[in-house]
């Protein structure tokens, strides 16, 4: 099949899967485009049968804010003509769904692409609630040959705030990891860590990831001297050194921005620390897991459909900074179940979670959905 793809290329859970995919889909024999402002960060160059287009933004003083929509379905109506495009799968409904409606709207029908739409998250739980956006994330929803959610939590948000009563599909996020270029001894050494336990939380920063509760919680643990704490930042994490400060926890924290070869990191930790106010899935659980790194996380949104609590990972009630610290220590302090979970978690992301799982669940919507032409 030829299929396009258009994500947020920027590091963020649904672009990394939307590239993981495409990635996958090429692998399979399927003709894979990309269309979006700039080339997800992880979409290898010269790779068979994967293309990139870019979409030209032009900033005219006609306009206060650049417009990105536009161009955008200008440039998948395009792409769909030139290369005679089956399907458009957009990941996150604004702007992207929008666009794909807008885009097929230009063509003449028997060469208009399927429009598939996967939501990720906040495309339904923050923007979803916004009258300004709402109404439009519900006309592509209506408008879209399939939707699908990577989570079952997601898909009763979606029904809730937007009242979108017609079908979704929950398709889970995989992850296929790449092998690692260092070794798992020499990271840690250039991460200054020795006997430590390493715990590690990977996000992008945003509000909802509650770095706040991160930092205390970090701070709450004891000893101080038992634990490293590795943040994978995807973004500028220079507004949080005032409060690592405060909390004295300088000597504990490790920062490295903009990450693109995650897995060199991942084998290197030990527990994973997640504290966010909701997640649809939580794709950085879900990474650690394929090393064997089980992740201590709060009982919200989706996670409880990746993390099996005392079997794969702990999964805490509270948002109290001292409930998860003392979670967190007695892993520190008892590193076989520690390793008990994470081995577990291990085969649990490969039963379930796995490209050879998830990429066919796929497969057979875009086929669905052709035939319905």
């Amino acid at each position: 099949m030829k299929i396009g793809i258009t994500c947020y290329p920027s590091v963020g859970g649904s672009g990394i899967l939307a590239t993981a995919l495409g990635e996958e889909l090429a692998g399979r024999g399927h003709e894979v485009h990309f269309i979006s402002y700039e080339r997800p960060f992880r979409l290898p160059v010269n790779s068979p049968r994967l293309h990139f287009h870019p979409v030209v933004i032009n900033d005219y003083d006609l306009f206060k804010y650049p417009d990105y929509t536009l161009p955008l379905s200008v440039k998948m109506a395009e792409v769909s003509r030139d290369f005679q495009l089956d399907v458009l799968h957009v990941h996150y409904a604004v702007p992207h769904a929008t666009a794909a409606i807008l885009a097929r709207a230009m063509l003449p029908k028997k060469i208009q692409p399927r429009v598939v739409t996967t939501l990720h998250g906040t495309d339904t739980t923050l923007l979803g609630r916004d009258p300004g956006y709402g109404p439009a994330i519900h006309h592509a929803l209506t408008h879209s040959d399939a939707v699908t959610t990577v989570s079952a939590f997601l898909k009763t948000e979606t029904q809730h705030v937007l009242g979108f009563k017609g079908p979704m599909e929950v398709i889970h996020n995989f992850f296929t990891p790449r092998a690692p270029v260092r070794s798992r001894d020499e990271v840690r050494r250039e991460l200054g860590v020795g006997s430590e336990t390493l715990l590690f939380h990977s996000s992008n920063l945003r509000p909802l990831k509650r770095i706040d509760l991160l930092l205390e919680t970090a701070a709450r643990i004891q000893p101080r001297e038992a634990f490293k704490l590795l943040i994978l930042a995807g973004g500028d994490f220079t507004p949080f050194a005032k409060e690592v400060r405060r909390l004295g926890l300088e000597d504990q924290m490790i920062v490295r921005e903009k990450v693109s070869d995650i897995e060199d990191y991942l084998q290197a930790v030990d527990l994973g620390l997640v504290t966010s106010e909701t997640e649809s899935f939580c794709l950085t659980i879900l990474e650690a897991m394929f090393f064997g790194c089980p992740s201590v996380a709060r009982r919200v949104g989706g996670i409880p459909e990746v993390v099996e609590d005392k079997l794969t990972g702990r999964l805490v009630d509270s948002a109290e900074a001292g409930a998860l610290a003392r979670v967190v220590e007695e892993l520190i302090f008892q590193p076989e179940q520690r390793q008990a979970l994470g081995r577990a978690a291990q085969l649990r992301a490969r039963d379930f979670f796995s490209a050879a799982v998830i990429v066919p669940q796929y497969e057979r919507l875009y086929a669905r959905v052709c035939q319905q032409k």
